[in-house]
C-alpha cells in the first residue's frame, strides 16, 4: 500500500510495475496513501437492515459452495463473504487496489505478478490470510470440480508458488497484460474450509459447509427457501482500510426468494423489502405504483450509468443440425420485429444491441480500418465475406425497411440453404420439417417470444417455447441441450481472456463453459489471442473490432435490447444513498456495498 509507482510497457527496459494497485493502462486514478473511493460517504452510520429480493430465475439454494458446478448458490454470497488480493473502483474500467495484497509488482517482462499480503488480513475464523491459502485457493478453483470459466479465463497462468509466508507469485506463459486483474480478483478461501475430522474433503462435497471466507459479512439466519441472512463481521480486518471505508454499512443483508414476478412484486409494495431492480419494462411502466409511492415511502428512480451495453442476445446453438448454416442463423435474425416489439410491449424504452462492445472504445463502425483488415487477412477463408465490408447492423422494421421485405430476404436464405415451405412447413431436400425449441427458465418469456414465433410460422418454421425450472435449465445449459435460449452479457471497456470461453474453440466441448453458441473458428481463436495479448490500448483497438465484426457476421447471436439506466425502486424511509453514483457500478451491488441505513 506504501509502495511507489512505476508506469512499465512491456518490452521497454525497466524495472517492474511495483505499487498499492494494478491498471491496465497504467493510469490509476487513486493515489498512493488515498483515504476513500470518491463514491462513498467515508462517514456514513453502521447499522441496520437492508432486505433485498433474490433474481426470480434463481427461485431457491441448495448449497453454500459458489464454486462447484451442480447447485444453486445463494445470491450475493460470493462478494459478501470472499475477500480478494485486489479490489476494483466503481469509477474506472480496469483498475484493481491492494485489499488482502498490501502491494503487487509486475515483473518487466509481463511474465509474472508478486502480492505481498497484508499481514493484518485474517479469515472470520480469526486466522491470518497466508501464502498457503492463497495457493489453496487457486488449485481449487483450476481443479476438476469448479466450473470450466475459471480455467479458460485464466488459461496463460503457468502456476503460483509460494515466496514467503505472506508472498505469492503467479508465473504467466505469456506476457497479458489483464493478467494480474484477474489473478488478483480471484476469490481466496481458507485451506480449513471443507476439512472434516482432520481431512480436506474432495471440493464437490463441500456444499453446506459454511464458507471460511475474510470478506465483510458472515452467513446468519437462514429459512431455506425463503431467504438467508448475511451478517456483517464485527471483526471485519479491512473494515477501516481505505478501499473499503464507507462501504459495507449495514448491519444485516436479508435476500428474500419470491416463487414468481407477481409474489415479488405485491411484495414489494407491500413494503417487505427495501430495494428492486426492475428489468421490465412493463412493470416498470404500469405496475409501480400505490400507496406507499404516494407517500413518498417507495420512490421509483433511474439511474444513468456508463456501463457497455453488453450484448443480450438470443444465442443459437450451433452444435444443432440446423443452426450450422450461417444463411439459416442470418434468417432467423431477420424475423425478429424489434422495432414493433419496442413500441407494442417495451414502451419504446429500449435501444437494439448492436455486435459485442456498444457504449466502448472497442465498438465497430462502419468499414474496417486497415489495421484491422491486416489482422482478419490471414483468415480470410474463415470468416464471413460481409465481415470485411461495413460492420453488421440489425435488421429494421421501420422508414425505409420493413418486416415484410426482412422475410422475404430470410425466405431467400433459407432456400439458398436447402429449405422451401411444403406442405405448410419448411422443409429440407429429405422433406423434413423445420422445428425448434426455445428454451427458458421462465415462463413469462413466452408473452416475448410469441412475436418472433408468428413471424417465423409465415417462414413455415416452428418455434416451440418450452420453459423448465431453473435447476433443469442451468443443467441443459451446461450439457448444451439447446437450440436457442436468451442470455444477458454484460459486456466489458476492457475484453479479454474471458472472450475465449464465450467463443473459443477450446471452451466449446468444455461442458459448462462459457461456449454456448458452440462456435469453432480459428479466426476467432486468433483475434482473441490478439486481443488478450495487446501490450498497449492501441493495440487492443483493431483487435476487439474485428472480434466483433466477425462475431456478427457469423450471426452465432440474435441481438436483443438495453437500457442506459439503472430502474430501481427502493424504500427511501428506510435506507438512503451517496449523493452520485459512480459511473460503473451496477444498481444492486452500488447499494449493497454504499448505501446505509436511516
Amino acid at each position: 500500500m506504501r509502495s511507489l509507482l512505476f508506469f512499465l510497457v512491456w518490452g521497454v527496459s525497466a524495472p517492474l510495475w511495483a505499487a498499492h494497485g494494478y491498471a491496465l493502462w497504467g493510469d490509476l486514478k487513486y493515489p498512493v496513501g488515498f483515504s476513500h473511493f470518491d463514491y462513498v460517504n467515508p462517514n456514513a452510520p453502521k447499522g441496520g437492515e437492508l432486505r433485498l429480493v433474490s433474481n426470480l430465475r434463481v427461485s431457491t439454494f441448495d448449497k453454500y459452495n459458489p464454486f462447484t458446478i451442480k447447485g444453486s448458490a445463494p445470491a450475493y454470497l460470493t462478494d459478501l463473504m470472499f475477500d480478494s488480493l485486489l479490489t476494483g473502483s466503481l469509477d474506472e474500467t480496469a483498475s484493481g487496489y491492494g485489499l488482502l495484497a498490501r502491494d503487487v509488482e509486475v515483473a518487466a517482462d509481463g511474465m509474472s505478478a508478486t502480492f505481498h499480503i497484508a499481514p493484518e488480513a485474517r479469515f472470520h475464523n480469526g486466522e491470518p490470510v497466508l501464502a498457503q491459502d492463497v495457493k489453496h485457493s487457486f488449485d481449487t478453483l483450476m481443479g476438476p470440480h469448479t466450473s470450466p470459466s475459471f480455467k479458460s479465463q485464466l488459461e496463460d497462468v503457468a502456476g503460483l508458488d509460494v515466496l514467503a509466508e505472506r508472498t505469492v507469485r503467479y508465473r504467466f506463459k505469456k506476457p497479458n497484460r489483464e493478467l494480474p486483474l484477474k489473478v488478483g480478483g480471484l476469490p481466496v478461501f481458507s485451506r480449513q474450509w471443507g476439512v472434516e475430522n482432520g481431512r480436506p474433503k474432495s471440493f464437490d462435497q463441500v456444499v453446506t459447509d459454511i464458507p471460511i471466507g475474510s470478506g465483510p459479512y458472515k452467513i446468519g439466519p437462514v429459512r431455506f427457501g425463503k431467504d438467508i441472512t448475511y451478517v456483517r463481521d464485527p471483526n471485519y480486518w479491512a473494515k477501516d482500510l481505505n478501499v473499503k471505508r464507507g462501504t459495507n454499512n449495514f448491519e444485516r443483508i436479508t435476500v428474500k426468494i419470491y416463487k414468481d414476478n407477481t409474489a415479488r412484486l405485491e411484495a414489494l409494495k407491500a413494503g417487505e423489502f427495501d430495494l428492486m431492480r426492475f428489468f421490465s419494462a412493463g412493470d416498470w411502466a404500469r405496475r409501480v405504483s400505490g400507496k406507499r409511492f404516494d407517500t413518498g415511502e417507495l420512490v421509483k428512480a433511474e439511474f444513468k450509468h456508463s456501463l457497455p451495453s453488453g450484448f443480450q442476445s438470443y444465442v443459437l446453438n450451433t452444435r444443432r443440425g440446423n443452426f450450422k448454416d450461417v444463411r439459416i442463423r442470418q434468417a432467423l435474425g431477420l424475423a425478429l420485429d424489434y422495432e414493433w416489439m419496442n413500441r407494442q410491449m417495451f414502451y419504446n424504452s429500449y435501444q437494439r444491441v448492436n455486435g459485442l462492445f456498444g457504449n466502448t472504445d472497442c465498438q465497430a463502425r462502419g468499414v474496417p480500418g486497415p489495421e484491422e483488415i491486416a489482422l482478419m487477412d490471414p483468415w480470410r477463408k474463415d470468416i464471413p465475406a460481409a465481415a470485411f465490408g461495413p460492420m453488421a447492423l440489425a435488421p429494421r422494421t421501420d422508414g425505409d425497411s420493413s418486416l415484410r421485405a426482412n422475410l422475404r430476404q430470410a425466405q431467400a436464405l433459407l432456400k439458398a440453404a436447402g429449405w422451401e415451405v411444403r406442405d405448410g412447413a419448411l422443409r429440407n431436400a429429405q422433406g423434413k420439417a423445420f422445428e425448434v425449441e426455445y428454451l427458458d427458465s421462465n415462463e413469462g418469456g413466452a408473452r416475448v417470444i410469441s412475436p418472433w414465433a408468428r413471424n417465423l410460422e409465415k417462414l413455415g418454421i416452428k418455434l416451440n417455447f418450452r420453459p423448465v425450472d431453473f435447476a433443469l435449465y442451468q443443467q441443459r445449459l451446461q450439457k448444451f441441450e439447446f437450440d436457442i435460449t436468451s442470455l444477458a452479457y454484460a459486456g466489458t471497456h476492457n475484453p479479454g481472456q474471458e472472450y475465449a470461453d464465450m467463443f473459443g474453440s477450446a471452451a466449446a466441448d468444455l461442458e459448462d463453459s462459457g461456449n454456448l453458441s458452440g462456435v469453432k473458428s480459428p479466426a476467432i481463436d486468433a483475434l482473441i489471442n490478439k486481443m488478450t495479448s495487446a501490450r498497449t490500448k492501441t493495440e487492443l483497438l483493431p483487435a476487439c473490432r474485428a472480434l466483433e465484426r466477425v462475431i456478427a457476421h457469423s450471426h452465432l447471436l440474435i441481438p436483443q435490447w438495453t437500457a442506459g439506466t439503472h430502474r430501481i425502486v427502493y424504500n427511501s424511509w428506510r435506507i438512503t444513498k451517496p449523493a452520485t453514483m459512480p459511473p460503473y457500478a451496477q444498481g444492486e451491488t452500488w447499494a449493497i456495498d454504499t448505501w446505509w441505513a436511516k
